[in-house]
């Protein structure tokens, strides 16, 4: 891929053949910013995976980088009362109709065990864009009200691709650079306790760190490594 001018200027102010500590790698992101807007920036981590091995979850970041979520309730009854009391943007069955016509309004989608019958047929849509309710990622539950408060905190999910490879945004570039490593730690941290049984090293197999349009930074995992 030809890069322009300044991506070309900022990948040339360090060696980025080596590896870095966390730390030194979010401040080097920072540096290499390109665009004039505020850049994500954004983690990529290689597993060792294979067909059989799926890895998914979620966390809430120690330091917040993002508006707060709309959150959508698919809900009946007290339940949908319940859900907009405890924040929810939006709550109810009628909303199984709105989506399936296309409206997607909403950041994060939870669901009531009862609703994924219907909501499950929504497939199509809410799948395609990683909004589809799954108890693994605690957006399908009878307690709503924790749910809700939970993702307005915050809450992101995190999960590998058919690569193996877990693609996610960590921060801004006009963040402390150190707030952005403290965040990365804990994802590292999180996604390491994730190793299948029978891996018992190198799970996670490369780290790098890039703004939206800057170069990347390879993060060493152990000394000298």
């Amino acid at each position: 891929m030809k890069h322009g001018k300044k991506y070309r200027a900022s990948a040339a102010k360090y060696d980025l053949t080596k590896k870095y500590d966390v730390a030194s790698a979010c401040k080097m992101v920072q540096d290499m910013k390109v665009a004039n807007f505020d850049e994500t920036v954004e983690a990529h981590i290689n597993l060792k995976m294979d067909k059989s091995t799926s890895v998914r979850d979620t966390l809430v970041f120690p330091n917040q980088f993002k508006g707060e979520k709309k959150v959508l309730v698919f809900c009946q009854g007290d339940r949908v009362e319940e859900a907009l009391k405890a924040g929810a943007a939006y709550a109810g069955t009628e909303y199984i109709e709105k989506v399936k016509g296309g409206w997607l309004d909403f950041d994060v989608a939870v669901a009531t065990p009862d609703m994924m019958k219907d909501v499950g047929r929504l497939g199509m849509v809410l799948g395609r864009k990683g909004l589809m309710p799954n108890p693994k990622t605690g957006t399908v539950t009878t307690d709503i009200v924790s749910a809700i408060n939970e993702l307005k905190k915050g809450r992101t999910e995190y999960r590998a691709d058919k690569t193996g490879v877990i693609h996610i945004a960590v921060g801004k570039v006009s963040m402390d650079p150190a707030k952005v490593a403290e965040n990365i730690n804990v994802l590292l941290s999180e996604v390491g306790k994730k190793a299948p049984n029978g891996v018992v090293e190198n799970f996670i197999m490369s780290v790098s760190l890039s703004s939206t349009m800057g170069p990347g930074v390879w993060v060493t995992m152990k000394d000298g490594e």
